[in-house]
């Protein structure tokens, strides 16, 4: 599992070494070892500390691997915006890097994104749409995509936007950030509210990849959206459900513009067709998060003491 100290990593690595797979760990630890440190628990767990980038630990890495699940990666819009090159030489470069050294018989999952379609608000975006990028994210991550299915012997999972509780937690991602913001600052500002996203809680993701390993022979050379039909939400929705729980004050600004400009509703009828469904409900999702979020916001008001 390439950065599998990240945000998906994380969560998918426990469920693979319940399960008995053997699992090795490749990431350079930019966000820390923290959420890695119970998997040392587990005789099959192997960490490598190392940069997609660096040809001969990568080789090294690669040795005796069956599956390679590929989360490494520069994530979002904000991050790739801040740092285009650096997106690229990740992204792109270290994908092609990987195949390049991968052997015929091993098989890749590449976490691509529901950034690839873009703006597409009249549309439901299925498989076939054709890609409407419009961040550096969402480019890189394209052509990655790309790349690694013209190789073959690789599977793409499109995703929707993720959210929810994991061990290496993220704020910055929409659900996520909205919680944290009513929670700790009790008020949010909302551009563009009708803009429509699909969702899909962390725990989900990680279970494709399982049913992803589990059904590969049907599932090969093939890219899915994964997510759930009835996780389609606009970010107004998003606001109301959170205000269910939060007692905070929340203004839809009609003057203003959010830079992340992604706005489409997906289909999920090819994975869900194959038997995968989403367990995670927005609601249940926005429970956890503020239950967890609560113990973040405890954490940073005594830190700054």
């Amino acid at each position: 599992v390439t950065g599998g100290a990240g945000y998906i990593g994380t969560t998918l690595v426990p469920m693979l070494l319940n399960k008995g797979y053997k699992v090795s760990v490749l990431d350079n630890l930019m966000y820390g070892s923290d959420p890695l440190l119970n998997f040392f628990n587990y005789d099959n767990f192997n960490f490598i500390h190392g940069d997609i980038r660096d040809q001969s630990i990568l080789k090294d890495s690669l040795k005796g691997i069956d599956i390679i699940i590929h989360l490494a990666a520069i994530v979002g819009f904000p991050a790739c915006k801040k740092s285009p090159e650096l997106a690229r030489a990740v992204n792109v470069e270290g994908t092609k890097l990987i195949n390049d050294l991968r052997s015929k018989n091993q098989v890749i999952f590449f976490g691509s994104t529901g950034s690839n379609y873009g703006d597409l608000e009249d549309d439901i975006c299925t498989e076939e749409t054709q890609l409407n990028p419009l961040t550096e994210y969402g480019v890189t991550k394209t052509e990655a995509e790309k790349y690694l299915l013209n190789a073959g012997n690789a599977i793409a999972y499109r995703f929707a936007t993720a959210f929810g509780v994991s061990p290496r937690l993220r704020i910055d991602l929409l659900i996520n950030d909205f919680v944290y913001q009513a929670l700790n600052n009790k008020n949010l500002i909302v551009y563009e509210k009708h803009f429509m996203r699909t969702f899909i809680d962390v725990s989900d993701i990680a279970r494709a990849f399982i049913f992803g390993i589990n059904n590969i022979d049907i599932m090969m050379n093939n890219v899915y959206n994964v997510g759930d039909d009835s996780m389609n939400y606009s970010k107004e929705q998003i606001c109301i459900e959170i205000k269910k729980i939060i007692d905070y004050y929340l203004h839809f600004a009609d003057i203003g513009q959010d830079l992340d400009k992604r706005n489409y509703i997906v289909s999920y009828d090819k994975i869900n067709a194959l038997g995968f469904k989403s367990k995670v409900n927005l609601q249940d999702g926005i429970n956890h998060l503020v239950k967890a979020l609560s113990i973040v916001s405890i954490e940073n008001k005594y830190s700054n003491i």
